[in-house]
């Protein structure tokens, strides 16, 4: 039961030892922040070898103890342990599953509403709670670089950077457009609107990759920050906006006081994207990290409806729950792990 499926021992075995050559090197000590996601990658991976170990002795102790003749209580007890097993190695299978190229990277995630002003700013908003929630009970780091609040309600953008365990290969099910359907709180009619905001997952990519920028391919402006800053962070002109005038994308940093490190930090987010880029093109499917850019009818990933019914269903996977205060509370694994299964 245990000993097959998606699970390799053997290769995690030899990830465990790659893992180990590398936090024994001294050289990486010298780059304390690389060196923590070495050292926090080899806690889990010790973490899930260790989880699949216990289980596979557990599973054969049932195997001894149901040659026994055994009562009505005892069987309800071995089959209660079966369901425990797996459960747990349903868990382990869900990582094995997490085997893309940035998929143990950290990430950034960007909210973007669509068309329709507050009702749609609102929705944003609502997104980036939700994001934020699961985030705090899933011990993930939620850090938010660049947030730009709606003029009534919501959020007109958001950026921010999620760190932790498999963080971009469980958010990456996130990137597209997310429909809501509900009574707007502002509309004086009680009337039933229909809202949309795009997502979008950004792996958190090393300086080392072979991305080239030309100074002359930059734009940068430094503003004073527009968010709800602490001291200084919106008295002086610390934000950074890099405009990357060769493909138009534009970045924008400003939740540091500095704008030295709001700059750094732009940089690096600039990198990221232009690497995902280079991905995006060569396997010819531009919204395949990122998802789709129009943000309107029929291009939704998941539908979020709660009037006249309650429903949260993903289109890809047609997993759904009726469950909606829960889902926008954060509870959001189980949509990531059915994309994953799919």
């Amino acid at each position: 039961m245990i000993s097959g499926g998606l699970f390799d021992v053997e290769g995690k075995k030899e990830e465990l030892k790659t893992l180990e050559t590398k936090v024994n090197d001294s050289a990486i000590w010298d780059n304390p922040e690389k060196a923590k996601e070495i050292t926090e990658s080899l806690s889990n991976l010790k973490k899930t070898i260790e989880t699949y170990n216990n289980l596979l002795n557990e599973l054969n102790d049932l195997e001894e103890i149901i040659t026994l003749e055994l009562d009505e209580e005892m069987v309800k007890e071995v089959e209660n342990k079966l369901l425990d097993i797996n459960n747990h190695l349903e868990k382990i299978e869900i990582e094995t599953l997490l085997n893309g190229k940035y998929d143990s990277f950290n990430c950034y995630l960007e909210i973007h509403p669509g068309a329709g002003g507050t009702e749609a700013t609102d929705w944003a908003g609502m997104l980036l709670r939700m994001y934020k929630m699961f985030a705090s009970k899933n011990n993930y780091t939620f850090e938010i670089i660049d947030l730009q609040d709606g003029e009534e309600a919501g959020i007109k953008s958001a950026t921010v950077r999620i760190s932790g365990n498999y963080a971009y290969g469980y958010f990456k099910s996130e990137a597209g457009v997310h429909r809501l359907v509900r009574i707007s709180p502002f509309d004086s009619s009680k009337r039933r609107h229909t809202s949309f905001a795009a997502v979008s997952i950004i792996p958190e990519i090393d300086k080392e990759v072979n991305v080239i920028i030309k100074d002359e391919d930059l734009k940068i402006d430094v503003y004073r920050s527009s968010g709800k800053g602490g001291q200084s962070v919106n008295t002086t002109d610390s934000a950074v906006r890099i405009t990357h005038l060769p493909t138009g994308i534009v970045v924008t940093c400003q939740n540091e006081r500095s704008q030295i490190k709001n700059k750094a930090t732009a940089m690096k987010i600039l990198i990221s994207k232009l690497e995902q880029l280079e991905i995006e093109k060569q396997e010819k499917h531009l919204n395949s990290l990122k998802g789709s850019s129009n943000i309107d009818f029929g291009s939704q990933i998941r539908n979020y409806t709660l009037e006249p019914y309650k429903l949260v269903k993903d289109v890809r996977t047609n997993y759904e729950t009726s469950n909606t205060d829960k889902v926008l509370d954060g509870d959001i694994m189980p949509f990531m792990e059915a994309y994953l299964k799919r």
